[in-house]
């Protein structure tokens, strides 16, 4: 069987629609995490542009400013890895959690954010600590 450059062996399958919110942050985070890691500066700017809400992008701006680090990832690293799951919806939003992975093997540290898109649009309006 084929590697996936990682170890990994067998067909691992990848789908997703426009129309979900769900898929709509798990595409955001792993293209987003790709163009930090490759420093693609320009890319990560443009997608925030076009996944995140103008209000969401002012307040990450304000938060990386005191913060001194990348307010998507709440971090000043890349992470090794990334998982979103649907947590809930209601009153217009839905909510994910996302996992970030930093390292790899027993001692890899993880942390969650919560994150919330408006249903109406599909954008993410805001990420917070999870």
């Amino acid at each position: 069987m084929p590697d996936d450059g990682q170890g990994n062996t067998g067909s691992v399958v990848r789908e997703g629609s426009p129309d979900s919110a769900v898929d709509r942050v798990a595409d955001f985070y792993g293209a987003y995490i790709d163009a930090v890691s490759d420093g693609t500066d320009d890319l990560s700017t443009e997608l925030r542009a076009h996944y995140l809400t103008e209000d969401l992008r002012q307040r990450l701006a304000a938060w990386e400013e005191a913060n001194h680090a990348d307010g998507v990832l709440r971090a000043q690293d890349v992470p090794t890895h990334w998982e979103v799951r649907y947590h809930d919806s209601g009153a217009g939003h839905l909510f994910t959690t996302v996992t970030l992975t930093w390292g790899t093997g027993p001692d890899a540290g993880r942390t969650r954010l919560a994150v919330q898109s408006d249903l109406s649009t599909r954008l993410i309006s805001d990420i917070e600590d999870g």
